[in-house]
C-alpha cells in the first residue's frame, strides 16, 4: 500500500507531466546522441520554453522526411492513400494517444498522405508539449 507521501509524489509527476517530459526528453537524446548531452538537453528545454510561450513547433524526433517514409511502407503500391485502420496503427505506433478518429477521407477510407502527415505533425507536438 502506497504512502500518503508516495502518492503525493505521484500526483506531482501525473500533473506536470514529468514522466512525459523525460520519455521525451531522453528518447531525443537517445536518437541525436550529442557529444555534449548537458547543453543539448538545456536547448531542448529552451526550444520547448519556446513552443509554450509563442506556440513555435517545439523538439521532435519525427521530421517531415521521416513521416513520407512512414507513409511510403504503408502505401508500398503507391495508391496515394492508406486506410483509416492503417492510419490509426501507424498513428499509435508513433507514439500519438490522442487521434483525430474523423481525418479527412475518413468516409471513403481514403487517408491521403498530406493528410496523414498533418494529423502525425499536429499529434506528435501535443506528445511533445509536456507544458500543457
Amino acid at each position: 500500500m502506497a504512502t500518503q507521501r508516495e502518492k503525493d509524489a505521484a500526483d506531482y509527476l501525473h500533473k506536470h507531466k514529468i514522466t512525459e517530459l523525460m520519455d521525451n526528453l531522453t528518447s531525443i537524446l537517445f536518437f541525436h546522441r550529442p557529444e555534449n548531452p548537458r547543453e543539448f538537453l538545456v536547448e531542448q528545454l529552451k526550444q520547448l520554453k519556446l513552443s509554450q510561450q509563442s506556440g513555435v513547433k517545439g523538439p521532435n524526433l519525427f521530421n517531415n522526411a521521416d513521416l513520407n517514409a512512414i507513409f511510403g511502407i504503408l502505401d508500398p503500391v503507391g495508391r496515394k492513400y492508406i486506410t483509416l485502420a492503417q492510419y490509426k496503427q501507424a498513428l499509435t505506433t508513433l507514439g500519438i494517444k490522442d487521434i483525430n478518429e474523423c481525418p479527412e477521407g475518413v468516409n471513403e477510407d481514403r487517408i491521403s498522405q498530406e493528410t496523414f502527415k498533418t494529423e502525425a505533425i499536429q499529434g506528435l507536438q501535443g506528445c511533445s508539449a509536456t507544458y500543457m
